[in-house]
């Protein structure tokens, strides 16, 4: 382990349920401090006092904010459920409105939690390695499923699949991110409905 990786990494993972109900806690304060504070002055400090611990215990899980931050991040990650709506239309009889509407609206709802914390992990978050290959790897799979998806549809008309695929996974996953993360607000049913407009347009020719 590279020390830029021990730097982002946990100091140690729960086996006890008290264990792990204080790395939530952690976690919550931390995701609410650097919502308030900004990431900067997001301090481990306030950290501890918003997760009602000492700063020494904290570090007995964390080694700095750079790990937290790069923790949320992570189960940022393993809450999309994008791939798995995908699959589970990838046989569908449904129109191709109603699947494209409810993978945008999933990809929608996993970036709603707190648009000022997901701005700060998109613009500050320390990405090791190991993140960087897990959002490649999430990447991927969408693209395979959209691919899968765009193949089987009757109403899907456009002739080059493979690079659809990518397009729709890039044009939405980007999209939501930057509109729901900036700083003006977005009517998210409006985001939703010119989203799934121009891509459904687009699929069928």
């Amino acid at each position: 382990m590279t020390s830029e990786q021990r730097r982002l990494q946990p100091r140690k993972r729960p086996r006890q349920v008290r264990a792990e109900l204080t790395r939530q806690r952690i976690l919550t304060a931390a995701a609410h401090i650097f919502a308030e504070y900004g990431y900067a002055a997001g301090t481990t400090n306030r950290i501890a006092e918003r997760a009602r611990i000492s700063i020494g215990s904290l570090y007995q899980y964390y080694p700095n904010k750079d790990a937290i931050l790069a923790e949320l991040l992570t189960r940022h990650l393993d809450g999309d459920r994008a791939a798995v709506t995908l699959r589970r239309y990838k046989e569908s009889p449904e129109p191709l409105e109603t699947i494209v509407r409810e993978f945008v609206r999933v990809v929608i709802d996993n970036h709603l939690d707190d648009p000022q914390l997901l701005r700060i992990m998109i613009e500050q978050a320390p990405r090791s390695g190991e993140v960087l290959a897990r959002v490649t790897r999430l990447e991927w799979e969408m693209i395979a499923d959209l691919r899968d998806l765009f193949h089987a549809h009757p109403e899907v008309h456009v002739e080059d699949k493979d690079t659809a695929a990518r397009l729709v996974a890039s044009t939405v996953e980007l999209t939501v991110h930057q509109l729901i993360a900036a700083p003006a607000s977005i009517d998210t049913t409006r985001l939703e409905n010119e989203l799934v407009a121009m891509i459904t347009g687009y699929l069928r020719g």
